[in-house]
């Protein structure tokens, strides 16, 4: 790798972002919460002091004037480093309201990584900082990257690393010639969507300043409110229309960008990914509709209500509450539990494993088993019309295979600090899957703010590896990357 190049590119980015945090300061003078104007202020000038002193230090960094050939690794370190120090300058704001540092740290991962697992044990906090952890969320969603090489000439061109380092898939998926284009086609519906969801929720009753924070929240697949209670104050019918927007939040925007540029919603069901997320996350909230009327004798408009909304939540990684799920029966709590396995689609604001994997991964199950009855049969793995190459399958099984034993790691080392089975299993799940709240003491109404010290630093550790789908993380781990060259 070229140093110069990491620490222009890294400059850059933490130049703009520093410009980012200075949004909430308009927030505050809105509001006339004059306290809350230092502290992003402060925040901002450390992110520009940072990048003005690495651009300093590396020798030859300030003569670098273009990144265009900016290569691959090189790309998935300033990645990986940018969504780390970017949270660390947007926990700065945290501190000064009697937060600690560790619980700062971790609710500025939780929202950049558009988890919404919080350490915050009550909400008696000035507006603009409620703002300031659904914002965050809003840009981690799409990716802070992304919008920058939305928006930004210097990452025009080069911008093509930096795109799949910060969002990464099973295939590098570009819908336009140029990655700029790609960029500004998906922050477009996001902004589009986001801004449809406002208006809908104010006219709806909810207040202007909580229609904005739970809409950058849900498109996000984030789920931090500025209420205690989440969603659960709200109507039926705001719960319906934010269920709307978590299940498109959790569906790809490549796609969408695709359907609605055609004015034409049916091409969403022609792909193949799309219907195997519909169905399931249908027939699983049918399935506890059931369970909720049955066993814990809900109503059938709540059932349906609640069913609805928490299934599309957890599918989504959104990790709103309409409900004290962790209150319901065992039944209930298995299946929500299933659902936050599954994941949302490729090129989403959700997290999990996504369900093009799961779709490959019995895929290649069933060829496997087709070949053991046909030994000389060829079989041709296909996502919907495209055939799947080798390398694609191959890089598949390696992911899932990391994604678990990440999961199974972090379940063993929290085990063993918490001695909480439930703690151990499900806060793994939900922080490498970007989900949020799990169950028990971490559940929807509970808080992250009481796990040992140990925990919420294993914690945000998989926050941040979950959400840059491991492999950038992982790759910082090999020795021959750190080979630098002029």
């Amino acid at each position: 790798m070229r140093l110069t190049y990491l620490a222009y590119t890294f400059s850059l980015t933490m130049m703009y972002f520093s410009l980012v945090l200075l949004i909430p300061v308009c927030v505050a003078i809105f509001y006339h919460e004059n306290n809350a104007v230092l502290p992003f202020v402060i925040a901002a000038l450390t992110a520009l002091l940072v990048s003005f002193i690495i651009k300093k230090i590396v020798k030859g960094a300030e003569k670098i004037k273009s990144i265009n050939d900016i290569k691959k690794s090189e790309g998935l370190t300033v990645v990986t480093f940018s969504w780390f120090f970017a949270s660390i300058f947007a926990a700065i704001p945290y501190l000064f309201f009697d937060i600690t540092p560790i619980n700062a740290l971790f609710e500025a991962i939780s929202g950049i990584t558009a988890t919404g697992a919080t350490a915050l044990t009550h909400f008696d906090y000035p507006r603009t900082l409620f703002f300031w952890r659904s914002l965050t969320q809003w840009l981690g969603g799409m990716g802070i990257i992304v919008l920058f090489i939305a928006i930004l000439p210097q990452f025009a061109i080069a911008g093509r690393q930096l795109f799949f380092a910060e969002a990464p898939g099973p295939t590098e998926e570009k819908f336009t010639p140029r990655i700029k284009s790609t960029a500004s086609a998906l922050w477009r519906v996001y902004a589009g969507l986001t801004i449809v969801e406002i208006i809908l929720l104010m006219v709806s009753g909810m207040s202007g300043f909580d229609a904005i924070c739970h809409s950058f929240s849900s498109l996000s697949g984030g789920g931090f409110s500025p209420n205690s209670s989440s969603i659960a104050e709200y109507s039926h019918t705001i719960m319906w229309i934010i269920t709307f927007f978590m299940f498109f939040a959790g569906a790809s925007f490549n796609l969408q960008y695709k359907a609605w540029s055609k004015f034409n919603p049916f091409l969403l069901f022609k792909n193949e990914e799309f219907k195997t997320y519909f169905g399931v996350v249908f027939g699983i909230a049918l399935l506890l509709v059931f369970s909720l009327f049955a066993n814990m004798h809900y109503s059938l408009n709540d059932s349906f209500t609640h069913s609805f909304f928490n299934v599309v939540s957890l599918v989504s990684s959104t990790g709103f509450c309409s409900v004290d799920y962790a209150s319901w029966d065992y039944v209930s709590k298995i299946l929500l539990f299933s659902i936050m396995l599954f994941g949302s689609c490729a090129s989403s604001a959700g997290g999990g494993l996504k369900v093009v994997r799961w779709l490959l991964i019995f895929k290649i199950m069933k060829s496997e088993m087709m070949k053991i009855l046909h030994p000389k049969a060829v079989y041709n793995i296909k996502i919907g019309n495209y055939s799947v190459s080798k390398d694609i399958l191959y890089q598949t099984l390696m992911f899932v295979s990391f994604y678990f034993a990440f999961i199974v790691l972090s379940v063993f080392l929290i085990g063993v600090i918490e001695k909480d089975t439930v703690v151990a299993i499900v806060g793994s799940v939900a922080a490498v899957g970007n989900i949020g709240p799990g169950m028990g003491t971490i559940g929807p109404m509970g808080h992250f703010a009481d796990l040992q010290i140990g925990t919420k630093l294993i914690l945000m550790i998989d926050m941040l590896a979950g959400r840059l789908e491991l492999i950038p993380f992982l790759v910082l781990f090999q020795k021959d990357l750190w080979v630098f060259k002029k």
